[in-house]
């Protein structure tokens, strides 16, 4: 089975995908205009992306209740309630409005992304094949245009509200053709699910999520810094600042559509602790880069190390758990790990605050390193083994 047919099996959750990355992409390309519009200085905007955090996790948490209570339209309808979040960025004009904005907006998506990895995880069992590189894939590449359309029409003059009305038209767009797919039938069994804690590992969920966690930190703390890092370290424009952003989201989309075949033979903690540390290596570079273009090498090798980490670590987790206990794992690795995709950028604001933005991006590269030194020989350690089908 080639790309194209992967494509068709994961195309509902691949639609949702294209949908965040459509949001975060504008985000992190549009972060220096949605900053001055809401008078909000480096420290601010540490703590109104802090804030938002709690409402992500939250929603996180309550993501099983509300797939439940949706049933087989979850997905398209989780969608369309994150169209009505991406709007609210574009009409925040003050700290405060800022803040309950990127609530609103995060709760949304975090239960987008629960939603999404949850239904490749269902696809991925009933298809009997790997489809989870290939529907990250489909985020990163979407990251990559929609972070360059955004920083051109920064530079034609568009508001922020132009910018996210648009974004949100477009998830509102995907919400419709993900609610006409047909989801997955149910195994009679996974009622049983939430009576079964026990067959899911806690120290591999806590190991795994731990890794995924640091690969979002790092990953969410470029997209949100990097624009900002080449505009005032390396004078750039709003177009060239954009590139930071897209060239890590297209590389990872070009490093994940790599992932989807390499994992067939090569292995998973091999594959993990490579792009650890060229990621790491990628980060060191990005902030200490002497000009503009070996800035953007730094970013292009952050996006094919940290494009792989995820991904497989959710598959690798996924062969070791039964069929019918995946969409739950996938459920407790998201709740663990993506606190980091959340909690990047206001790290990074803290840091550029107190330190400076290369001092930022120095930070992430030595918590990249924390995964192939430590985290990876705990989950290979914790790991039961793969489970044949």
């Amino acid at each position: 089975m080639g790309f194209l047919d992967d494509l068709r099996v994961a195309r509902a959750p691949a639609a949702s995908f294209m949908a965040l990355g459509l949001f975060w992409g504008s985000f992190a390309a549009s972060v220096p205009d949605v900053k001055e519009a809401a008078g909000l200085s480096d420290a601010a905007l540490g703590v109104a992306l802090l804030v938002a955090t709690l409402g992500a996790v939250a929603a996180m948490w309550l993501a099983p209740v509300f797939e439940r209570w949706l049933g087989a339209r979850a997905l398209g309808l989780i969608t369309g309630l994150a169209a009505g979040g991406a709007l609210l960025p574009g009409l925040a004009g003050s700290p405060l409005a800022f803040t309950l904005a990127m609530v609103a907006a995060c709760a949304g998506y975090g239960l987008l992304d629960v939603a999404m990895n949850a239904r490749v995880s269902g696809l991925e069992a009933s298809a009997g094949r790997s489809l989870m590189n290939l529907a990250h894939a489909s985020y990163s590449l979407i990251y990559a245009v929609s972070a360059v359309a955004a920083g051109l029409a920064r530079e034609a003059g568009a508001t922020p509200f132009a910018i996210f009305a648009t974004v949100a038209l477009m998830t509102l767009l995907a919400a419709l053709y993900v609610i006409r797919q047909p989801a997955p039938r149910e195994d009679e069994s996974d009622a049983e699910d939430e009576t079964r804690a026990s067959q899911i590992p806690l120290p591999l969920i806590l190991t795994g999520g731990a890794i995924i966690c640091l690969a979002f930190l790092a990953e969410q703390g470029t997209e949100g810094w990097s624009a900002l890092h080449l505009e005032r370290s390396h004078e750039a424009g709003a177009a060239a600042g954009a590139l930071g952003p897209a060239l890590l989201g297209l590389t990872m989309g070009i490093g994940r559509l790599f992932g989807q075949a390499a994992t067939r033979v090569v292995r998973e903690a091999v594959l993990i602790r490579a792009a650890a540390l060229v990621a790491a290596a990628g980060a060191a570079l990005a902030a200490q880069a002497p000009s503009l273009a070996l800035a953007y090498a730094g970013f292009t090798a952050m996006g094919l190390g940290l494009s792989l980490i995820v991904p497989t670590v959710f598959a690798w987790a996924g062969r070791r758990i039964r069929a019918r206990d995946r969409a739950r794992m996938v459920s407790r690795l998201s709740v663990v790990g993506y606190a980091g995709f959340f909690a990047g950028p206001p790290m990074m604001g803290f840091l550029a605050e107190g330190f400076g933005l290369a001092a930022s991006f120095t930070a992430l590269a030595v918590l990249i390193l924390a995964i192939p030194a430590a985290l990876l020989p705990l989950m290979r350690r914790a790991a039961p083994d793969p489970i044949r089908r």
